[in-house]
């Protein structure tokens, strides 16, 4: 089945509130600026392409609030609180100026549609685009794992949550596997749980679940060992920012996967939309990396895991290489780093 995320009702923003999620299925309904990048910030909304389209949506929001035709700064300020609300995923920032810029020319053009109109406009547009990404994701890094595999059925992992909840619907690498399963062609799909807040236990369990498909649940670590034992036959992975040189930026415990792919000889592709391709980033050294504090680290739920006073580093993401990439997916197109393909 298809999970939609995120939708646009009665002039307001409405999105699942993935914090509640395995447990309560709610959502959420935002009016305004501050309340989109509360929910950025604290992951109610997350997944570089479904975090992307909720800025758009508050670009919207912030022109409605604060006319850029009588009120430019402040809607200016909104628009930079939009964009730095999660420094990592690209798509974040790139949408919000997509969408502010439409805002700005409709503010200077007597001719044009007030500026609150256009914008709305153009961020539906920018949920059509990420909603068309993910059908054909799924279908072209489908076909890609079965000729990379050579046979069927085929056992696929995969970390964090790349599914509709990260998107607006299907996803990106959990979209391949939705694919495979809907073709008849997926053994396994094999979750990692995702540390520190569980993004792989909560919702790709729970996605997976849901469209029928079989998986199992494994801790983190456990990752390259199952591969060395020949458990998978390919890792799927997303991506919050894939670099010029394609580099490739996803949740933290990615690197790991992509070594332990290597050794074991397993493909390891990652899938993300053209909107996460950034060439304004060399590699992944220039990358920006979210550390969320301590809390989500040394305590879960609010209970303590840790003695009190302990320290904690918790880096939101890591970076794989590109030399540990076989392939990049994207909406349009198949990049194959193992055969010396570049992105330009």
């Amino acid at each position: 089945m298809t999970t939609p995320t995120i939708a646009w009702r009665d002039g307001a923003l409405e999105l699942i509130d993935q914090t509640r999620l395995p447990a309560e299925l709610v959502s959420l309904r935002l009016t305004t600026v501050p309340g989109v990048i509360d929910a950025i910030k604290r992951l109610a909304v997350r997944g570089a392409p479904a975090i992307g389209v909720a800025g758009a949506y508050g670009v919207a929001l912030a022109a409605a609030a604060d006319d850029p035709r009588t009120a430019p700064a402040a809607f200016g300020l909104a628009v930079a609180a939009l964009r730095s609300a999660r420094p990592t995923a690209v798509n974040l920032a790139r949408m919000v100026d997509r969408v502010a810029a439409v805002a700005r020319a409709a503010a200077t053009d007597p001719g044009a549609t007030d500026p609150v109109s256009r914008a709305l406009a153009e961020a539906h547009q920018v949920w059509d685009e990420e909603r068309e990404a993910s059908l054909a994701m799924g279908e072209r890094g489908a076909d890609l794992v079965v000729d990379l595999v050579g046979r069927t059925p085929v056992r696929a992992m995969t970390i964090c949550n790349t599914g509709g909840l990260a998107t607006v619907e299907r996803g990106t690498a959990l979209a391949v596997i939705q694919t495979l399963h809907e073709r008849g062609v997926l053994a396994e799909a094999i979750a990692m749980e995702t540390r520190p807040l569980l993004q792989g236990a909560r919702l790709t369990a729970w996605e997976l679940g849901r469209m029928g498909a079989p998986h199992r649940l494994a801790v983190d670590g456990a990752g390259p060992f199952l591969l060395a034992r020949g458990a998978a036959d390919v890792v799927l992975i997303g991506a919050d920012r894939v670099a010029a040189n394609g580099d490739t930026a996803n949740k933290v415990g990615s690197y790991s996967l992509a070594l332990g792919a290597a050794r074991a000889g397993v493909p390891f592709l990652v899938v993300a939309p053209e909107s996460t391709v950034d060439g304004a980033t060399p590699s992944g050294a220039d990358i920006e990396i979210e550390d969320r504090g301590p809390d989500e680290v040394v305590a879960w739920g609010g209970v303590a895991t840790a003695p009190p006073g302990t320290a904690a580093v918790n880096p939101a993401f890591d970076v794989t290489p590109v030399d540990l990439i076989t392939a990049l997916v994207t909406d349009r197109r198949v990049v194959r780093f193992d055969q010396g393909q570049t992105l330009t």
